[in-house]
């Protein structure tokens, strides 16, 4: 991990926290994700913002620092060190190892398909970003 561009390690776990601002507002998707599970404004505002938002990020730094690691191995530099390179990578694992997992888990909860495709479609961008990013700004030497 000595040759980590760190920057791209704060840009790719800001990336959640900034699509999510963006995806999960009102004007956007806010509202139709607020109605397929039941949160009232009231219900919102009453959790604790600082605690969730402070886990949410260390939560994206090891999303960020396992994509990380999966996009740049040796073998993986050259015309592969590219953002679309990256953005593959992360919706690859999104679609193969998140997406099953949430299924999964939603349809024991019965939480409804507008629910889990509203937190599918956001986090495959998101890895999508991740990915790209951190793909695009660092570089590895082969060997």
């Amino acid at each position: 991990m000595e040759n980590v561009n760190w920057f791209s390690m704060i840009i790719s776990t800001l990336i959640p926290s900034v699509l999510g601002f963006i995806w999960y507002s009102k004007a956007v998707l806010g509202r139709p994700w607020m109605d397929s599970i039941g949160m009232t404004d009231e219900k919102m505002q009453s959790g604790n913002m600082p605690l969730m938002m402070g886990l949410s990020i260390v939560m994206a730094f090891v999303v960020s620092f396992f994509l990380i690691n999966f996009n740049n191995s040796p073998g993986q530099e050259g015309e592969f060190d590219t953002f679309g390179h990256g953005v593959f990578h992360g919706v690859f694992v999104s679609l193969v190892v998140f997406t099953p997992i949430y299924i999964s888990n939603g349809l024991f909860e019965q939480k409804s398909w507008k629910n889990m495709g509203i937190n599918i479609a956001f986090w495959t961008v998101c890895l999508g970003l991740m990915g790209g990013v951190l793909d695009a700004m660092n570089h590895w030497p082969n060997g």
